[in-house]
């Protein structure tokens, strides 16, 4: 007796719908599709920071809405499959991703010029949701191309399944360790917009399927192309992290503001390294002028976490002569664009190192600083694992018993973040202030920069306060028992649970 007819004419599958697609090719393109994912939801991330800034909330974001578009596209993918002859729906898919992809720079921009936050948002979605989706459908359409009979379906889709996970790896790795660091964001999605583009061309015409929506697929890369390189947006350079651009100060024509992304991060007088443009600099210059131990212009021992413009050290080597400023940053673009822009100079009195400013401390040996400057910044936030009790206490080890700690942090509302780092300083320091605007220490400000200042040794808030009034810093300082009711019961941050993005309030609302 016959097998009941629904499987003879599955065992039967069309073994021509293979016809043009070998095992190679198939594997090429399961695996291209992938890594094209993986590249697009990277360079997305970096394509969105100078707007939205780079942030836990920013990533998740953009991770779960390409894990969306993944799980779509395949399950669309697979139905149109059963309805559609597969290898006509592989070139179309490629060729639209590509577009999309070539477009994405050019969209996100005119987004963020012309519109609120709103449209860069959804904007944003849809170019990082289609490309995806429509590249995560070409593993189900190759998929039921090389099924030809029910017994080896197992090993096909094992087998196409595990190459996807390889490409995608393959992106993710080539993407974060190669390309970021290497070309401009607009030059790798335009680059694997046309790649995608031209792979379609070829395997139409290899399973003559080539259609009209060639020519139309092929004239919008080249308009996203150019769109994104002369449209508006874009940077000055694109770090290995940031989107830097250095603006020339109309009103002073020496004067440099170093903007990473979206923020103002530093300025530097190329001409006056004791002209402090920003309050927040003013305030940690102002703690360095009257905490430390020693004669005023003696020199110290001083370790950065975060470059910026290298303000600081610019200002401690002047004010300070023989100070020996050890610099850790980890972005060496930013190193780059200091040297190339704003007259850097190192010697041995300053010297920057490309390192993540944790391991920086990590390496400098017991009682070596007389002072450590916190002031990176991944975004809006300081980098969450130079927050923790357990960094506090490395840094406490390295300064002298009378070395000085003073940090910037950057808070608004309820300024819960900011509270929950002044009590992780105090399970470690004697000692500590916190500085501001009066109405951002009263609760009445909307937030801002606030300096935290922390030793062993007691604090001079008498002088402190008046080294900012003789600048005209508009700033006031809390200490003693009115700082630890400003503290109330914030919780210690360890490496354990340190949620810095949740407790900054801005992304609460």
């Amino acid at each position: 007796m016959s097998e009941p007819g629904p499987a003879t004419d599955a065992s039967a599958t069309p073994a021509h719908l293979g016809v043009g697609l070998g095992e190679r090719t198939a594997a090429a393109l399961v695996f291209g599709s992938s890594a094209a994912v993986l590249v697009v939801e990277l360079v997305s991330l970096r394509l969105l920071a100078p707007y939205l800034g780079l942030t836990l909330e920013t990533n998740t974001i953009v991770i779960g809405l390409a894990l969306t578009a993944i799980a779509l596209g395949s399950w669309w993918g697979g139905r149109l499959s059963d309805v559609v002859a597969p290898r006509r729906l592989l070139g179309p898919l490629l060729l639209w991703s590509g577009v999309a992809v070539a477009l994405t720079p050019f969209v996100v921009r005119a987004s963020a010029e012309v519109a609120d936050g709103a449209l860069l948002v959804l904007s944003a979605a849809l170019t990082i949701f289609v490309p995806a989706a429509l590249l995560s459908a070409i593993t189900p359409a190759v998929t039921k191309l090389r099924l030809t009979t029910l017994a080896e379906t197992g090993t096909v889709v094992g087998r196409l399944s595990g190459i996807g996970t390889v490409g995608a790896v393959f992106g993710t790795v080539v993407t974060g360790f190669v390309l970021v660091s290497r070309v401009p964001v607009t030059a790798i999605m335009v680059a694997v917009g046309v790649a995608l583009v031209v792979v379609a061309v070829v395997l139409e015409v290899r399973l003559r399927v080539l259609g009209a929506s060639t020519l139309t697929a092929l004239g919008l890369v080249v308009v996203g192309g150019v769109g994104a390189v002369v449209g508006p947006g874009g940077c000055d350079v694109e770090t290995t992290y940031h989107c830097a651009n250095v603006e020339d100060d109309p009103d002073r024509a020496s004067g440099r503001t170093l903007v990473l992304d979206n923020l103002r991060h530093s300025y530097v007088d190329l001409d006056d390294p004791t002209h402090l443009e920003f309050e927040y600099v003013q305030a940690i210059a102002s703690v360095t002028d009257t905490t430390l131990a020693g004669p005023p212009d003696g020199p110290v021992d001083a370790h950065h976490l975060g470059a910026g413009g290298l303000t600081l050290p610019r200002y401690l080597a002047v004010v300070r002569p023989g100070t020996r400023s050890v610099v850790s940053e980890i972005d060496g673009g930013v190193v780059r664009v200091n040297r190339e822009s704003l007259g850097l100079q190192e010697d041995d009195g300053l010297q920057v190192r490309v390192e993540d400013g944790r391991e920086g401390v990590r390496r400098l040996a017991d009682d070596s600083q007389d002072l450590v400057v916190g002031d990176a910044f991944g975004g809006i936030s300081v980098p969450w694992h130079l927050t923790t009790l357990e960094a506090v206490a490395d840094v406490e080890r390295v300064l002298r018993p009378d070395g000085v700690y003073v940090a910037n942090l950057i808070d608004h509302g309820p300024l819960a973040f900011a509270r929950a780092e002044v009590a992780t300083l105090a399970e470690r320091f004697d000692h500590l202030a916190v500085l501001g605007e009066t109405a951002d220490l009263t609760g009445e400000g909307g937030g801002g920069n606030l300096v935290a200042v922390a030793s062993d040794v007691p604090i001079d808030a008498a002088a402190l306060q008046a080294r900012l009034d003789e600048r005209g810093t508009p700033w006031s300082l809390l200490t003693g028992a009115d700082l630890t009711a400003w503290v109330g019961d914030a919780d210690v941050l360890t490496d354990e649970l340190a949620p810095v993005d949740q407790l900054l309030t801005p992304y609460r609302s």
